[in-house]
């Protein structure tokens, strides 16, 4: 199996190498995605619990709803697109190098929002060794 992790220290951040996952999630209570406080509350601790370093969180709620929150991570970055008229939500997190897992991030952050359906693609990010 190829590793896409090159340069920078062993799992460290400064690898230009990561995994860029990205979700769809449906069947999520209208109220829970127009929420920006629980959003940003969820986002936090999913990407906590995976290992992400969280930088900073802002949000930005819409009219007449939506919500979308992001997190600055010293890994890269992580966000939250809510419809909360469709009960769906994008969610989009990357981290570079090893300490952070995404794939974790996204499944626990699925849980918090109780969604009934995700889908779920990670795409490897960066230069592969030679």
């Amino acid at each position: 199996m190829r590793s896409y992790f090159v340069g920078g220290e062993a799992g460290g951040v400064g690898e230009f190498a990561g995994r860029h996952v990205l979700a769809e999630f449906s069947g999520v209570a209208a109220e829970v995605l127009d929420d920006p406080a629980f959003l940003c509350d969820s986002l936090e601790r999913a990407l906590d619990k995976a290992g992400a370093t969280v930088c900073e969180l802002t949000y930005k709620q819409f009219e007449p709803h939506g919500v979308t929150a992001m997190a600055l991570l010293s890994e890269s970055h992580a966000s939250i697109h809510t419809y909360p008229e469709r009960g769906s939500a994008f969610v989009d997190v990357f981290t570079c190098g090893r300490k952070a897992d995404p794939e974790l991030a996204v499944q626990l952050l699925r849980d918090l929002l109780g969604a009934s359906v995700s889908r779920v693609t990670t795409i490897h990010r960066g230069q592969e060794d030679s």
